[in-house]
């Protein structure tokens, strides 16, 4: 079982209309090894406490926000749509796989999407995994909401906020290209018995890396 969503998506890569999945040069995710440090504008953070919506979308655990919470990028500002998770990782640094990966999804005003990819090693337990897994529904059939439950995405910010980028691409079919990728440098941690857990109750469901096709990671100092 675990392995059926990655052959849905497998399948799915090969029709017609999702052509990008094997045709595209910007495909998300990959393994980051050669970079160009250069002085990236700071990522700046203001996500609000709200009340939990998530929901089972049949692959992952899904938390939707409101409008509200914002990233700060130089002069673009996103909004914090919803973030979910994957196992493992996706995206590799210099080879290494990691476990599980969050994966932030925001939009710009103008309609540009951005991704920020959080890592986990295992280790110690997570907090916010703690408290969202006995709240997963049982079943595919919509967001659940939890007024009286209160979600703060930023415990899934590294303390550090150095970070990789490069021009990515949605990691479910059609594989739409044009958004912007940030990787945490800083992994975070979830203990071993809360990913076997997640795993038990979701298959794999991570993209393989993908071609970096002459594409330019950029590195934060």
């Amino acid at each position: 079982m675990k392995h059926i969503f990655a052959a849905l998506v497998v399948l799915a890569c090969t029709s017609a209309s999702a052509g990008l999945c094997e045709s595209g040069h910007r495909q998300s995710p990959i393994d980051i090894g050669v970079t160009s440090r250069q002085a990236l504008p700071p990522l700046e953070f203001n996500y609000l406490k709200a009340p939990l919506k998530l929901a089972d979308d049949g692959h992952t655990t899904r938390v939707r926000f409101a409008k509200g919470s914002t990233l700060n990028i130089g002069k673009e500002r996103y909004t914090l749509q919803q973030f979910h998770f994957h196992t493992p990782g996706g995206d590799k640094i210099a080879g290494e796989e990691f476990p599980m990966a969050a994966h932030l999804l925001h939009k710009s005003q103008s309609g540009q999407l951005l991704a920020v990819v959080v890592l986990f090693r295992t280790g110690q337990e997570n907090a916010l995994l703690k408290m969202l897994m006995p709240l997963i529904p049982e079943r595919a059939d919509g967001d659940h909401n939890h007024p009286d439950v209160t979600i703060d995405a930023s415990a899934l910010l590294p303390a550090k906020r150095s970070y990789f980028r490069y021009a990515g691409s949605v990691t479910a079919p059609p594989c739409t290209e044009g958004v912007a990728w940030i990787v945490m440098k800083q992994p975070l941690q979830l203990s071993s018995d809360q990913l076997t857990r997640y795993r038990q109750r979701f298959a794999d469901n991570a993209r393989p890396v993908q071609p970096l096709h002459q594409r330019t990671v950029l590195e934060s100092q």
